[in-house]
């Protein structure tokens, strides 16, 4: 059988497939019916995006591209497609019974992705990064950041405190935090005595304090740009009763600039992973807690909870009703993240405020 060309394919519609890594992408190439076209390797640059997309469209009219990783090493690919109005797909890797069988390689990958595209399962929308909601996720990465080395740094100069030796142990255990940090940066310990452990304590205790006093200045700074900047995206989300600017950024992240991508309140719940998941069988009838979805949202939603069970008459009442049925606290919590989910989807969904930059 003759080798399939080009020119034998250039008036059909094919669908095609990308394994991603950070120096190279493999692309892969398939017809209608799921004959491999071809396959083949590109850089991972702006020529190499290029090429890698006039290739697949030698083969006939592209209709569909599945992309590993849109939101890592895919991400560059992922943005001129959709600039050359491709329709791109995000696809998941093969599962273990299907590489078990056919093997690992680049173009495996590829072709896997090319067919999982075409056939519509197990794909999602990737998310736009060329607008403010990509701009807010950026500022957020560098904020998570200096919040979790501030945490590490606090519980650093305590455990420090911990094994000090007596007399500074004595001076700093019982003080609150902010005092504490101010006391271990004003600290005027002698350096040329670092062999000893008095000595070599205080140094530590000074350079993890003043390590603290600068990730504190970071998360302000950040937060003098964060705060109008969500403000201005989605002002209703922000004033939502126990959301803030925090949280908002959070979900706005979470749903992505284009979040007409999300069919319904359900599935933004399931993202969120606050949807119950189905674990019925026979005459069994239940529901169990669903640990996937974006962490980070879900423990949004959880902040929300906390801050409504606290402040918010009809939330509270709520949770005494649940309660007289015998249900958990840990089960309303749930049960109300579930509800936060579609009422703040809402919020996300029914902005008027154009998302692109």
């Amino acid at each position: 059988m003759a080798p399939i060309t080009p020119e034998d394919t250039a008036i059909s519609e094919v669908a095609g497939g990308v394994d991603t890594h950070q120096d190279t992408h493999t692309a892969a190439v398939i017809d209608q019916v799921g004959r491999v076209l071809g396959t083949e390797q590109f850089p991972a640059t702006t020529a190499g995006y290029a090429a890698l997309l006039a290739w697949m469209r030698s083969f006939g009219r592209l209709g569909r591209v599945g992309v590993e990783g849109t939101g890592a090493y895919g991400a560059g690919l992922a943005r001129l497609l959709h600039d050359q109005g491709i329709t791109v797909v995000e696809v998941d890797r093969p599962d273990r019974k299907t590489r078990r069988f056919q093997g690992k390689s680049d173009p495996i990958d590829a072709v896997q992705a090319a067919k999982t595209a075409l056939a519509g399962e197990r794909t999602g929308t990737p998310k736009q990064r060329d607008g403010r909601i990509e701009a807010l996720r950026n500022l957020r990465v560098a904020r998570r950041s200096a919040v979790e080395q501030r945490a590490d740094t606090q519980r650093q100069i305590k455990a420090l405190i911990v094994t000090a030796p007596d007399q500074v142990r004595e001076r700093l255990r019982h003080l609150p935090v902010r005092e504490l940090i101010a006391v271990c940066a004003d600290l005027r310990p002698d350096r040329t005595d670092a062999a000893s452990p008095t000595a070599a304590a205080k140094i530590a205790l000074r350079s993890l304090a003043r390590r603290h006093r600068q990730l504190t200045a970071e998360i302000a700074d950040l937060d003098e740009l964060l705060e109008p900047l969500v403000a201005a995206i989605n002002p209703r989300l922000v004033a939502a009763n126990g959301v803030g600017t925090d949280v908002a950024g959070q979900l706005l992240v979470t749903a992505g600039q284009n979040h007409d991508r999300l069919r319904s309140e359900a599935a933004f719940a399931m993202l969120c992973g606050a949807a119950p998941i189905p674990a019925s069988s026979g005459k069994t009838n239940r529901h169990r807690l669903n640990r996937g979805g974006d962490r980070h949202a879900n423990a949004a939603l959880y902040r929300v909870v906390l801050c409504r069970l606290r402040w918010d008459p009809r939330t509270r009442a709520y949770a005494e009703r649940r309660t007289q049925q015998g249900m958990t606290k840990k089960e309303i919590i749930r049960c109300l993240k579930r509800y936060i989910a579609r009422e703040l989807y809402q919020l996300i969904t029914s902005n008027d405020l154009e998302l692109a930059a």
